[in-house]
């Protein structure tokens, strides 16, 4: 691969041009396939599973016994001198334990030298996981996305299109919906309080179109 040549600017004031002789530019479509190819092996003697997403790691273990903490304690020492070898290391500061399980001991686990704070609530991926298993928190947040987005339609459509059930419609269904629906395969609601959350934001999307607005919602 041939040297590329990249310069910084800062304020509008530029560097002068220095050659990069290894690295992928990011946002590149090889980049992707790179870094999956380069830790790959991550894993390598690894007892408890993995599950890798782009830069994100996270390591899932039963812990019901003394020797299952160990091999959870052994797995991050291996996985930590793996980074270290490949010169790509954890960023500690962001790298957290979620304890689940009321029986669960709850140890605290060490990653190089740094002990793992431990957290009951983390964002993956865009969604919040609560250590009770509980999509209450989730719901509510994208309640709120999505009220948010209800509020701009208002604001911005419903004085000029006369309420039209088509336009409203096609409205709800393309900028909405998203924040509704967004990976709700893995939180989906199952107390009545949380559907109830959700199902506000749809009769409030009602209430928008033109004849509907004294309807009742069922």
């Amino acid at each position: 691969m041939a040297d590329r040549e990249q310069r910084v600017v800062i304020n509008g004031i530029c560097s002068r041009f220095t050659a990069i002789i290894s690295g992928v530019p990011q946002g590149s479509i090889l980049g992707p396939l790179l870094f999956i190819i380069f830790i790959n092996d991550l894993d390598d003697g690894v007892v408890n599973k993995i599950l890798k997403f782009a830069d994100g790691t996270k390591i899932v273990s039963k812990v019901a016994s003394e020797d299952q903490i160990k091999i959870l304690q052994s797995d991050l020492h291996r996985m930590f001198n793996w980074l270290q070898d490949w010169q790509m290391l954890f960023n500690t500061d962001k790298s957290t334990v979620m304890h689940f399980g009321f029986n669960n001991m709850e140890v605290d686990y060490i990653l190089g030298k740094q002990r793992l704070s431990a957290v009951e609530q983390e964002r993956d991926l865009g969604v919040l996981v609560y250590r009770f298993i509980k999509s209450t928190r989730q719901c509510a947040k994208a309640a709120a996305a999505a009220n948010a987005v209800l509020g701009m339609i208002r604001r911005t459509f419903l004085s000029l299109l006369c309420k039209d059930k088509e336009l409203i419609l096609q409205l709800y269904k393309s900028l909405v919906r998203p924040s509704l629906e967004y990976c709700i395969q893995g939180w989906r609601p199952y107390l009545e309080k949380d559907i109830n959350v959700l199902e506000r934001v749809q009769k409030r999307a009602t209430k928008l179109i033109s004849g509907l607005s004294e309807v009742g919602y069922i």
